[in-house]
């Protein structure tokens, strides 16, 4: 297992948070849309694929889930995987270890994934493998929110952690230095989630879209 994977159920508390950094806040809609799909009266076992947040582990272990965080952001750009010697247009990365080190859970494991903005920011040979694998290890009719930046918002989009303040709102902080890989247009997001059952695209603030998916 990697070593950014931490469990939380109802009543948990995270280790003491860093100093924190000026936050910005926006309403999102995609969020709100996630939280209505997951409100059951049975408590449901959620993957925030982000850096460990004290207000998101608060706000989803008080509706009764049981959270599972795992910052494969920070994994995939820790060096681990990198393979030496690579040649410019051959594979940067060892994507089989990276697999076999992180997103190790039984199928079908998950209620619900929330991605954040990963799939930008990963490297390009991650991020169909890694989709595949989340694919894997939620239940069927499971959902997953995702955000994409559009071109709009520029090579040089900062990364962000994302902390939920309530059902319709998300605080944004400036997270590690990570640089956009890419962006997409929804015709390759479809593409890339096209095994899942259902799609829906939200139109954010600061040039993102929020996809909501059932799997």
């Amino acid at each position: 297992m990697g070593f950014f994977r931490n469990i939380f159920g109802p009543g948990s508390k995270p280790d003491a948070a860093p100093a924190e950094l000026p936050r910005l806040t926006r309403r999102s809609t995609g969020f709100h849309q996630f939280v209505r799909v997951i409100l059951r009266p049975d408590g449901q076992t959620v993957l925030d694929l982000g850096p460990t947040s004290a207000a998101n582990i608060t706000y989803l272990t008080g509706l009764g889930h049981r959270t599972y965080n795992e910052d494969i952001l920070a994994a995939a750009n820790s060096g681990r995987f990198a393979l030496p010697g690579a040649e410019p247009d051959g594979p940067r990365f060892d994507v089989e270890r990276f697999l076999a080190e992180d997103l190790q859970y039984a199928p079908e494991t998950f209620d619900a994934v929330i991605m954040w903005d990963v799939c930008d920011y990963l490297p390009e040979e991650m991020v169909k493998p890694t989709v595949e694998r989340i694919y894997r290890i939620a239940k069927p009719e499971a959902a997953l929110l995702a955000f994409f930046h559009s071109r709009e918002a520029g090579a040089d989009a900062p990364h962000y952690r994302y902390h939920i303040k309530d059902e319709n709102t998300l605080e944004l902080q400036t997270g590690a230095p990570f640089p956009l890989q890419r962006t997409f247009q929804n015709r390759h997001i479809e593409k890339l989630f096209q095994n899942f059952t259902a799609i829906k695209f939200f139109l954010g603030k600061e040039n993102i879209s929020e996809v909501l998916l059932v799997r």
